[in-house]
């Protein structure tokens, strides 16, 4: 009798999310681990966007393994911080994983991939290499993801320039692999299912342009947010405009926003969007206004062009393919940019008919073969 050789055991890899965007772009990726036989994922959410996380991970179809609670009412980033690392390191102690992925620049992936390092597992990054150039802006996402950079042995670059800028920093050429960013292959996904319900109306209200609003960055919030909030009003005014603006549940953007649009009567203040209603939403828009990064890599691929509301951006590649443009913070120079874009049909068509610089849907495959390659002995 021959002994069949039996198959290698999968890699157990642990993935590690706690924000929307961590589980919009880390989904594909468990997805894909899931339906293949080398993977056997193990999600720990942290719940830093405890509220909206769990309904959005159903949608997605990642079930978590392991569910934190590491948010507190009003908690500073030291509390936050001090927390993450002791309930992720309570996770990984003693545990026996091949690797752990993290995703982006947030205070989980920081801490995530710090709790991994400590425990000896190798740390993966998902959109590896993302730079605005100035440490503090945006706070506390540059330094968190130049400090994972520290810590990873994979660096998983959503676009060549973001490549580029991790090779320039030292990053063995052979540790940095071009994927495309994972967005776009669930953005992909959620398009090609039809899913989520527009929060703009079924039929235009007027004449105006559709134009949707993010608002939540921290580095924006207090008088600089409230003074972009009144400048929304004053193109919704100035053009007959139809806005929909999800509000972040932070309680300083609510401070700075409602008082300002919450009763304007072209303004549609909704709560959180899921994922699936939000891409909806954006899909159904002509201009999107936004300081989010999310917005700036998925817009493209929807044929929505956006204006970002930043001194600095990290997706250089979208304001360079000409999709969007950094506007800044000015409430002056935000409202003669949108208004003469909005003036200027031509312009406006091709920002929309820029092909995305991020990616193909193809990013999660990419990861996979990666790992799976340097995994198997």
């Amino acid at each position: 009798m021959i002994d069949t050789p039996r198959p290698p055991a999968p890699h157990r890899v642990l993935v590690v999310l706690g924000t929307r965007p961590e589980a919009v772009k880390l989904a594909p990726v468990v997805r894909a681990m899931v339906a293949s036989p080398r993977f056997e994922p193990v999600v720990v959410t942290t719940g830093q966007h405890r509220e909206m996380l769990e309904q959005m991970l159903t949608a997605l179809e990642v079930v978590p393994d392991v569910r934190l609670d590491v948010m507190r009412e009003r908690q500073d980033l030291h509390g936050l911080t001090s927390r993450l690392a002791r309930e992720l390191g309570a996770v990984v102690a003693g545990a026996p994983f091949d690797a752990a992925v993290v995703q982006g620049d947030t205070t989980t992936a920081y801490s995530g991939a710090l709790a991994a390092f400590y425990e000896g597992i190798p740390v993966a990054h998902v959109e590896a290499g993302l730079r605005s150039g100035v440490a503090t802006d945006p706070f506390p996402e540059e330094l968190n993801r130049r400090l994972v950079a520290r810590l990873a042995r994979w660096h998983f670059a959503p676009t060549a320039p973001a490549a580029e800028n991790l090779r320039r920093e030292g990053v063995p050429v052979e540790d940095v692999e071009v994927t495309g960013n994972t967005v776009i292959d669930n953005l992909l996904w959620v398009v090609g299912r039809g899913l989520g319900t527009s929060a703009f109306p079924p039929a235009r209200t007027g004449g105006g342009p559709r134009i949707v609003v993010t608002l939540h960055r921290r580095e924006n919030q207090g008088d600089t947010m409230a003074a972009l909030a009144r400048t929304v009003a004053d193109v919704a005014d100035a053009r007959d405009a139809e806005v929909v603006l999800p509000l972040h549940l932070s309680p300083a953007v609510r401070d700075a926003v409602l008082p300002v649009l919450g009763d304007h009567p072209r303004v549609r203040v909704t709560g959180p969007l899921d994922y699936l209603d939000f891409t909806a939403t954006l899909a159904d828009a002509d201009l999107a206004l936004t300081d989010s990064g999310g917005v700036q890599e998925e817009a493209p691929s929807l044929d929505v062009p956006v204006l970002v509301l930043r001194r600095t951006t990290e997706r250089r590649e979208a304001v360079d393919a000409g999709a969007a443009a950094l506007v800044g913070t000015d409430p002056e120079e935000v409202r003669r940019y949108a208004l003469d874009l909005l003036d200027d049909p031509g312009r406006l068509r091709r920002m929309a008919s820029v092909a995305n610089p991020f990616g193909d849907g193809r990013a999660s495959a990419r990861v996979l073969e990666r790992l799976d390659r340097d995994l198997t002995p």
